[in-house]
């Protein structure tokens, strides 16, 4: 038996957990389950996974593990996962492995045999697919554009190409320059979304066109974690599809 038939048992076990983005809330049954009763929770910001486990009276051990650690530890923790230890992963917010620390161990564990158990969660991705209001039968995620002027620029203009809708995160001391360089590079009737702290107390979406959001850019102060969303086509209207009937 195993803990999704409610033993609590999570022997010799890795999960990769869903945290909230924000809101303490959205965190799952499951994911609280999980938390309590595994052996350790290896934690890309201790400090940040130690006040939510506090606001849900969790007491689990953590330790850290993040992106400039994950490649010297990775190698212990899936030994102590074969040893019999139950490990949950968790990323500051979100999901595991989406442009957080994640698939590095996910990979070193499944090549050490050991099948990972994924919990799944609020992202910030799936927020924004849904809160910009652009046709997302099919779209592409980049995660953050470079920070080099060169490649920002061919990032940007790949966009253009793509006939569908992407996203992409921003943190906030780019946006201001993201959002002109994004519609000089797309063009500037292309639909764009700005999805700011989602699930937060100051949670906004903006929506326009290309021009009309870089216009915004350096009039107000830019705070929060950002996912954008451009559709690279002047119509946002999705091709209606016959459904056929035998």
């Amino acid at each position: 038996m195993d803990i999704q038939q409610g033993n609590g048992n999570c022997c010799g076990k890795l999960y990769l957990v869903g945290t909230p983005i924000g809101n303490l809330n959205d965190i799952t049954l499951r994911a609280l389950e999980v938390l309590r009763c595994v052996d350790l929770i290896a934690a890309e910001d201790t400090r940040h996974t130690r006040q939510l486990l506090a606001h849900f009276d969790i007491h689990t051990r953590l330790m850290s593990f993040h992106a400039f650690n994950e490649h010297r530890k990775a190698e212990g923790l899936i030994q102590e996962i074969l040893g019999g230890l139950s490990v949950a992963a968790v990323s500051d917010a979100g999901t595991p492995s989406l442009a957080d620390p994640g698939f590095f161990l996910m990979r070193e564990a499944v090549r050490a045999g050991i099948e990972p158990e994924v919990i799944p969660g609020v992202s910030a991705l799936t927020f924004a697919v849904t809160a910009s209001a652009l046709p997302v039968d099919k779209f592409t995620f980049l995660a953050f554009p470079p920070v080099k002027s060169g490649r920002r620029r061919k990032f940007f203009e790949s966009i253009r190409g793509e006939g569908k809708t992407v996203f992409f995160f921003e943190s906030p001391h780019r946006i201001a320059r993201t959002l002109p360089e994004l519609a000089e590079a797309v063009g500037p009737e292309a639909q764009v979304a700005v999805i700011r702290e989602a699930t937060k107390l100051h949670e906004e979406v903006l929506r326009g066109s290309a021009a009309e959001l870089a216009a915004l850019a350096g009039k107000r102060e830019w705070r929060g974690e950002f996912v954008i969303g451009v559709h690279p086509e002047q119509s946002v209207e999705p091709a209606d599809e016959e459904e056929e009937f035998s």
